[in-house]
């Protein structure tokens, strides 16, 4: 059970371009400079409706319209914030909420460990939407035509249409999500859902480049340039976003084979008082492949970084301690030697180095991991 109210952490440094407005969930809540050229294209959309309806305003018509985007957005707000709260029910950390031009985005640090979470996480956001729209379709019952009626039919008409669109089953979309997390539930395997939900995506983003031939042909109007212009960027968007999703579902499937204990270098332990030249000679002898130094009561200090060993000239060697070229072990260049997979690399990124100390669940010294064997292993397969 994650706790009820988990203090904020620090979160990767705010995207330029980007400003803060406060925190929901724990998370940092952000609005793109992309935001405004939206709002201000909902305004000017806005205000000949506004002026029909309340003639005179003049520059105000404008000003209304401007009010219109900001509560259109806080009902994206609303319905990103419930993904936040999912994700956070489930124990994971939110890193940040961003609105943008073409809507928000949440930032959950770390991903679903079952199908289940990725289905709860995903869908409450096209719930959100939907329920505030039909909200919005009750409120607008009762009011006489005016500035106010004609908000809340905007508020109705845009979260439903949000709520719809969402649960398109195309990543990255939240439909996408939730065809992800039921594939991974027939399947049992997280990236063939991916990939599935990647596909989608493409699909998703050809369909929305037919939009403006639909609305002429369907609806009877004609598309302007904006029309196409807007197809056109929601398609790329949705293009992209799928694309990457099955490029990374492709990619982790192959981490699997990735086994620390396999990649393992023979490890020869040594003080680390002694010279270089003879450290050298010793993991010749036994043909290891790397050295870690010991203290004067046994315990591991160092692991020796091949390319500073390799910098020091043959003629010094006998004078240099072995501890000058090594690594101090600090947290996270010490690793259990069962990691594998996305663990693994994981481990690897959250401390990069170039070398790194493997222990058996007892602590003593399996041997050293070299992130270039690791990263040549990857490449093989």
């Amino acid at each position: 059970m994650p706790d009820p109210d988990p203090a904020p952490q620090a979160g990767p440094p705010r995207p330029p371009g980007t400003l803060r407005l406060g925190r929901i969930a724990g998370a940092e809540v952000r609005v793109s400079s992309t935001w405004f050229v939206v709002a201000a294209l909902i305004a000017v959309v806005m205000a000949p409706a506004v002026d029909r309806i309340q003639p005179g305003l003049g520059a105000g018509a404008y000003v209304a319209g401007l009010g219109f985007a900001v509560v259109l957005y806080l009902a994206v707000l609303l319905h990103e914030a419930s993904h936040a709260f999912a994700a956070r029910r489930y124990g994971f950390q939110v890193e940040s909420i961003t609105l943008h031009f073409l809507g928000g985005m949440t930032s959950v640090r770390g991903e679903a460990r079952t199908p289940r979470q990725e289905f709860v996480i995903a869908v409450v956001g096209p719930i959100t939407s939907l329920a505030i729209g039909l909200a919005a379709l009750g409120l607008r019952q009762p009011l006489t035509p005016g500035l106010l009626a004609l908000a809340v039919e905007a508020l109705c008409v845009a979260n439903l249409l949000i709520g719809v669109l969402n649960l398109v089953p195309g990543l990255p979309l939240d439909g996408g999500r939730v065809l992800k997390s039921l594939v991974w539930r027939v399947s049992g395997d997280v990236h063939r859902g991916t990939i599935a939900a990647g596909w989608g995506g493409r699909v998703t983003a050809a369909l929305a480049l037919t939009w403006p031939l639909v609305q002429e042909s369907v609806l009877g109007t004609p598309p302007d340039l904006l029309d196409y212009l807007l197809a056109f960027v929601v398609a790329l968007f949705l293009w992209v976003g799928a694309s990457a999703a099955i490029a990374s579902g492709r990619l982790r499937r192959r981490l699997p084979g990735l086994v620390a204990r396999d990649l393992a270098r023979r490890t020869l332990a040594v003080p680390d008082d002694l010279p270089l030249a003879e450290a050298v000679r010793r993991a010749r002898e036994a043909q290891a492949g790397s050295l870690v130094t010991l203290g004067a009561t046994g315990e591991p200090l160092g692991v020796v970084n091949e390319r500073a060993l390799l910098a020091v000239p043959e003629d010094r060697r006998p004078w240099v301690p072995v501890s000058s070229v090594a690594r101090t072990i600090a947290q996270g260049l010490a690793l259990p030697v069962g990691l594998r997979g996305e663990d693994l690399v994981a481990a690897l990124q959250g401390t990069p180095a170039h070398e790194y100390v493997l222990l058996e669940e007892d602590g003593t010294i399996y041997g050293v991991l070299a992130a270039a064997d690791v990263d040549r292993a990857f490449r093989e397969r």
